[in-house]
């Protein structure tokens, strides 16, 4: 049985749900919440982080692209889809060392968690051979890892748990209803069936979207309330905003996010999914400092460190490194859990401050 949270109350009204009764959200509550007075809003969001995580820590991941290029599904804000012309030239999966090398590097410079991506719409058996040891060398490391390989089958999500997976990354990307003007190779359900394939392999969920690709900011609520709504909900929230590509289809419709558009939703983000880790991902180069300030403090505990992600810029570590000691925070030390998760609670949501 699940109780759905609809603020019937008022923005006031606050649902505590225990483990039998995990919370159902809403896209109107969801949009009752995000359209709260800002520092209400940042108020409520900072209260509940602080339940669960120290908001002066932020977690630092970096990313690697395994194999770039080629990928023949048609998501339209992607440079490396073969229906596009980008100039992005398709490659071979990188030899296990060298990501082992690159692995190294971000250890020393850092991170705690190390993702590696690869552009398929699935992967093929002899290069999950070579995926598991890169997972396997990697863990071996001390770093958590984090794979983004497109669509799985069962027996594929079990060699990645067995060789010690820690995160399957597999965006949904927007809202139900604005899916099909992103992507027509494949379908929501498809991204949800393999989630749900990871999610009883064991395996823990990384899963968020992209902002300002044209979508409404319904369409934006209604992808969180998807991802709020999964049993349980994502462990990590990557939060993307859309990166200009000359020569995809999103080009044409791109409509960048305001800043304090994009703080809302970090906000409710956190207010939907207070367990998960929410991350500042793609994009990020084009916030300020006082940009990211304001998603720290409503909620965003996590970011992707190193000159690129994938095919797009990212800011500088030395440039974070000066943001994080100008604000007073610094870089947590390993994996972060909600405080909820460490104790072995059961999930739990706030629309409130308490």
């Amino acid at each position: 049985m699940s109780t759905t949270t609809d603020l019937q109350a008022g923005p006031e009204a606050k649902t505590t749900p225990d483990a039998d009764c995990p919370v159902t959200w809403t896209e109107a509550a969801a949009r009752e919440l995000y359209d709260l007075p800002l520092p209400e809003l940042l108020f409520r969001a900072q209260t509940l982080h602080r339940r669960h995580f120290d908001p002066n820590e932020v977690e630092t991941a970096t990313l690697l692209s395994i194999k770039t290029g080629g990928c023949p599904e048609d998501c339209g804000y992607c440079s490396q889809s073969t229906h596009h012309k980008t100039g992005v030239k398709a490659t071979k999966l990188m030899e296990v060392d060298s990501v082992l090398a690159e692995a190294r590097k971000a250890r020393e410079a850092g991170a705690t968690r190390f993702c590696m991506g690869a552009a398929w719409r699935s992967p093929k058996d002899r290069d999950l051979d070579s995926v598991c040891r890169m997972i396997e060398g990697v863990r071996a490391l001390g770093l958590e890892t984090c794979v983004t390989l497109g669509m799985l089958a069962p027996e594929q999500v079990r060699r990645l748990g067995d060789a010690g997976l820690d995160y399957y990354n597999h965006n949904i990307d927007t809202s139900r209803a604005h899916y099909s003007r992103i992507a027509t190779t494949r379908t929501m359900d498809d991204r949800l069936d393999t989630l749900s394939l990871v999610r009883k392999g064991g395996i823990k969920l990384c899963s968020g979207g992209i902002i300002g690709m044209g979508e409404t900011v319904d369409d934006r609520i209604a992808m969180l309330v998807i991802l709020a709504n999964l049993a349980p909900p994502p462990e990590s929230v990557p939060l993307n905003m859309w990166n200009a590509i000359p020569g995809t289809p999103v080009m044409d419709r791109a409509e960048p996010a305001t800043p304090i558009a994009f703080i809302r939703l970090v906000a409710l983000a956190r207010l939907l999914m207070p367990a998960s880790v929410v991350r500042l991902s793609a994009g990020r180069h084009a916030m300020s400092d006082e940009w990211q300030a304001l998603c720290f403090l409503a909620g965003a505990n996590s970011i992707f460190t190193g000159d690129t992600l994938l095919t797009t810029g990212n800011p500088q570590r030395a440039q974070d490194a000066a943001l994080l000691a100008t604000l007073g925070m610094r870089m947590a030390p390993g994996p972060v859990r909600s405080n909820a998760a460490v104790a072995g609670s059961p999930r739990s949501a706030s629309p409130s401050a308490g």
